[in-house]
Formats: structure tokens, sequence, C-alpha cells
């Protein structure tokens, strides 16, 4: 695979080397205080990083880094009938690790909750032959284009007869959700972000930088939810997962955030 540069901060791999990383100079994230620093996937095998497959749910498995990179979030291989969905991404892949995964039925399509995750999803979706479904609103901040990504427009996207992305629009325009209808999940990346208390989420515009979604967005996401039930909302990291009355988590916790936000 090319050994091309990846933002050490964010994790997300660009097609060519350059000064500057445009997602973490943008106000949703941030750059390292020690100035933009940049890997590559032979320096971060070299540093000791391998791949972590662990099992998250019922037919859902982590793929995460051991130890971690970036913001240390993982991915969640989706083990659906109709072809395993790799929801998130992560910056490390190796031999070893795209040999887990084809243990495990390999991968038939990406779909990704936001640009900080954007990771090294090229070179996962080659390994793979899978394409790689982005809301079209977040097409600026593809940092690799390359034809394996398919953006998508309007309001949802089936990828299957039970799976469903929804855009939500929470932390960026085309921040995703992923509904599996048969097991009653969604998958929220932090578009929706399990929080410390795990039967709640928080709508944040900037997690790092502790900036609030706008209300009228939070609304958006949640008359677009409203259609859907699911018991479990799995989040961006490791055990971040409400287990049980998920909708209504997601519900009340809106109805929390508002009355905050709106100071009501």
């Amino acid at each position: 695979m090319p050994d091309l540069p990846i933002c050490r901060t964010c994790g997300v791999q660009y097609a060519e080397p350059r000064p500057d990383c445009p997602i973490c100079e943008d106000e949703r994230q941030y750059v390292g205080w020690d100035g933009q620093q940049w890997t590559t996937m032979a320096q971060l095998a070299a540093e000791g990083h391998r791949g972590r497959v662990e099992e998250e749910g019922p037919g859902v498995i982590g793929i995460g880094t051991a130890p971690p990179t970036s913001i240390g979030q993982r991915a969640l291989l989706v083990r659906a009938p109709e072809g395993n969905v790799l929801w998130d991404m992560v910056s490390y892949l190796d031999d070893e690790l795209v040999a887990q995964v084809k243990e495990l039925g390999g991968v038939a399509a990406i779909a990704i909750s936001h640009p900080h995750f954007y990771g090294s999803m090229i070179e996962w979706a080659h390994a793979f032959d899978a394409p790689v479904y982005i809301h079209a609103s977040d097409r600026q901040w593809v940092a690799r284009p390359d034809d394996a990504v398919v953006f998508w427009e309007g309001d949802t996207h089936r990828l299957s007869e039970d799976l469903t992305l929804v855009n939500a629009g929470v932390h960026f325009p085309g921040g995703q959700v992923l509904h599996w209808s048969s097991q009653n999940v969604l998958f929220s990346g932090d578009i929706l972000g399990v929080v410390q208390d795990r039967r709640w989420v928080s709508f944040m515009y900037s997690y790092p930088n502790y900036i609030p979604e706008r209300p009228h967005v939070v609304r958006r996401a949640l008359d677009l939810l409203e259609p859907y039930d699911f018991d479990r909302v799995y989040g961006g990291w490791w055990k971040r997962v409400v287990y049980e009355d998920g909708a209504r988590a997601v519900r009340r916790s809106a109805e929390r955030y508002l009355a905050f936000a709106e100071d009501r």
C-alpha cells in the first residue's frame, strides 16, 4: 500500500504531502499543541501499532488499533446477511488486520459518520474492493479523492433492505448515522455522542472545543430519526454504547439538551 501522509492529530490520510491539515484547522478540531505532525502507515507499524479486533455486541465487531492512534476511535464491522458493512474508520491497516477481517467475511461496503473519522478509508476500500458512502455535504473534507467514494444526497440512503444511512446533520452538515432495522440498532459515531453516563447522548458542533450544536439542527435530526426504532446506540469509542431503550434515550437526551440550550 502507498505510504501516504497521515495527520497525527485527526488520523486522516492525505493523497500527497502538504504543510497543513484542513480538517484540524477547522474550528471543530484542533492542531496539536506541538504544531502540525505527520506520520505514515509504515511509521505507525514501526512504532508498534497493530490492529485490535474484539466483539462489541451481537453481530458487531469492533476494529481499532493498539495502542490507539489519533483520537482513539474504533470502527465497527456490522455483520449483516447481505454483506458486512464497515461503519466508521481508523488510520491503521496491515496485512494481518486485512486477513482477520476477511476471516470475518470481509467488507462489502464502508460508511463513515463524519470527516474526523475518515482515517485511511481509501486504503480500506482498496483492500476489500468496497465502496465508501459519504454524504455529499461533506465532499470538501475528503482528503484523498478516489473513485471508491460514493457521494449520496438527501435525507436517507439505503445500503440494503436492512441498513439505512440517515443524514442527521449534527457536528457536520453531512453527519450521518446508520440504522440496522432487523437488530434494532443505531450506529452514531459522535453524531449522537454516547457520553460517560451511557444512558444518554449529546449533540455537539465541536467536541474538543466544546461548541454546542445549534438547536434547529438537533430538532431536524430528531425528526429524521423519529420513524426508526432502536434499542442500542453504538458511539465512536470502545464500549461507548447505550445498551437499552436507545430511541427514548436519544429523545430524552435531546429534550434535556434543548432545555439547557434555550434556557427553558
